[in-house]
């Protein structure tokens, strides 16, 4: 029994959103650094979808956070319309899991 009890233990502990541990000063920070901003708002649609329509879009996703720090990535079209999100190769792999993680928590200022 006791070991079932750490099984379950264990795989809540890792399917546990990974946005979880962001700050809300981290994500802002990452998000005004990379740019993000220029074609992202947090609570408007700009270029691109607002960063709490995104939340919105993929809450209870548990493959988000990997679907989307691709797409940061590697860029894209076709999900919010004909515009494209370009592609940001030069964006740290730390940079975009917090910016993602952010994102996904619904682009909190505090």
């Amino acid at each position: 029994m006791q070991r079932w009890i750490s099984v379950i233990a264990l795989a809540m502990t890792v399917s546990a959103p990974a946005f979880a541990a962001v700050s809300a000063a981290d994500g802002t920070a990452v998000a005004s650094r990379n740019a993000c901003m220029g074609c992202h708002a947090v609570d408007r649609k700009l270029v691109g979808p607002s960063f709490k329509d995104i939340a919105a879009k993929y809450k209870g996703d548990a493959g988000a956070q990997a679907k989307l720090e691709k797409k940061v990535r590697d860029g894209g079209s076709g999900v919010w319309g004909a515009i494209p999100m370009p592609s940001h190769p030069g964006m740290s792999a730390a940079d975009i899991h917090t910016v993602v993680a952010w994102v996904l928590a619904g682009a909190p200022s505090k």
